[in-house]
């Protein structure tokens, strides 16, 4: 067989790319090679890599031993990263929750398949423990930082290696892209009992359930609701929303997840920076970065609870597909910030003038 007609391996592919886009993010890098982040990661020749159990439970009351680290989860168009200390994690059968003052985030564990600890050669670069699903897409990542506990990580990876384990490939191509559960948009829904169900609301948690109930996604809920309930919001929303906050001062949740964990920042915040497509939040804990240009859709939304209205501003890919949302800080219990309602109903709709 001619030399010019074998088909270069994975690790040659990677080589060549990341000749050519030196910065080129390795979830983008995993997209444009047909392939799982897990699949690139495993072969880095600038990191030791090493597979760990499984053990959720264990990796997760692990984690607060390493001190103050950075949670990155992302989808598609949104990367969310906050740092902080790790609380102990609450871990029932499939689902989790981890409640700690700076990292607050939701896990959906029946899906996630695999979790590597990766080391760079590079002492610039901190090392990490990175969860996938069985595509190879990661649903979560724990980087360290300078200050994090470099023993306590070692004593980690020592305790849970899985080196005599073969690994699985992953099924690239089948993996998540963002949150939200797939529905059957097409069955038709009696308007009006939907929208008697929604106003009966009296918590924020029993809007998923009531999805459910009517076989509807979260977009179409949104379509079928009426302006009282939900409206759509004017192109650019996420920029003008970050900027009046950060004018503000008001403390808002920034929620950012995929099919396998939420990650929700609480608080201000304060340095926005667009930069072409993208726009950031670049504050000293809370780092946001989001393709303004790939928000399809932004809804102002309003749900009845037994605190009062709660109100959201939601983001959308051209999918259907959950990038971000946003409400204001609020503990349950409490009514919404003023400030919060105030910036978000004064956003501009869509269509206006």
């Amino acid at each position: 067989m001619p030399l010019d007609t074998i088909e270069p391996t994975l690790a040659e592919r990677w080589k060549d790319l990341r000749a050519t886009e030196p910065n080129i993010r390795i979830f983008d890098a995993a997209a444009k090679l047909g392939t799982g982040e897990m699949s690139l990661t495993r072969i880095d020749p600038e990191a030791r890599v090493r597979r760990l159990k499984p053990d959720w439970r264990a990796v997760f009351d692990a984690i607060p031993t390493l001190g103050r680290t950075m949670a990155l989860t992302r989808n598609r168009s949104a990367v969310h990263e906050r740092k902080g200390i790790y609380a102990r994690a609450k871990i029932d059968a499939d689902t989790g929750l981890v409640l700690g003052a700076d990292i607050d985030l939701r896990l959906f564990l029946s899906g996630w398949k695999h979790v590597l600890a990766v080391e760079p050669d590079d002492a610039r670069r901190h090392p990490s423990l990175q969860f996938f699903d069985a595509a190879g897409s990661a649903v979560h990542k724990v980087h360290l930082l300078e200050e994090s506990d470099r023993t306590a990580y070692a004593a980690l990876v020592d305790a849970l290696a899985a080196e005599g384990e073969a690994a699985e490939a992953p099924a690239a191509g089948k993996g998540h892209g963002h949150g939200g559960a797939k529905a059957d948009d097409s069955r038709p829904v009696e308007v009006a009992a939907f929208r008697a169900a929604w106003q009966a609301l009296r918590d924020t948690h029993d809007f998923f359930k009531m999805l459910r109930q009517f076989g509807v996604s979260r977009l179409r809920a949104f379509e079928l609701a009426g302006e009282d309930l939900a409206r759509p919001l004017a192109q650019g929303t996420v920029t003008t929303l970050l900027e009046r906050a950060a004018d503000s001062g008001v403390s808002i949740m920034v929620f950012v997840g995929n099919k396998g964990c939420i990650q929700i920042h609480t608080g201000p915040v304060r340095n926005i920076k667009p930069l072409g497509s993208w726009i950031n939040v670049i504050d000293p804990a809370f780092n946001l970065h989001l393709r303004a240009d790939l928000v399809a859709g932004a809804w102002l939304v309003r749900k009845p609870t037994d605190d009062g209205v709660v109100t959201s501003v939601e983001l959308f890919d051209a999918e259907g597909g959950t990038i971000a949302m946003f409400f204001g800080a609020r503990k349950p219990g409490k009514p919404e910030l003023p400030a919060w309602r105030m910036l978000a109903e004064g956003l501009p709709v869509a269509g206006g003038s």
